[in-house]
């Protein structure tokens, strides 16, 4: 029998990012609409990746199984 292979969930991996060392990170959102409305800090601050909050780490190593 061949080995099955776990599947990738595409959402997810373009979603969140994983680094070497293990941390998920992830896009604020609220980026794509009504920027002039925003101020220049909300702005600059939405450009940064974010690390996921660490109860997410379980739920998105399923989804991304293949990540370290």
């Amino acid at each position: 029998m061949p080995k099955i292979k776990m599947k990738t969930n595409k959402g997810a991996a373009r979603r969140f990012k994983v680094t070497g060392t293990g941390k998920v990170l992830m896009m604020k959102g609220l980026r794509s609409h009504n920027r002039r409305k925003k101020s220049k800090h909300a702005l600059r601050s939405m450009d940064k990746m974010f690390e996921v909050s660490s109860t997410y780490n379980k739920q998105l190593k399923k989804l991304l199984p293949y990540s370290k």
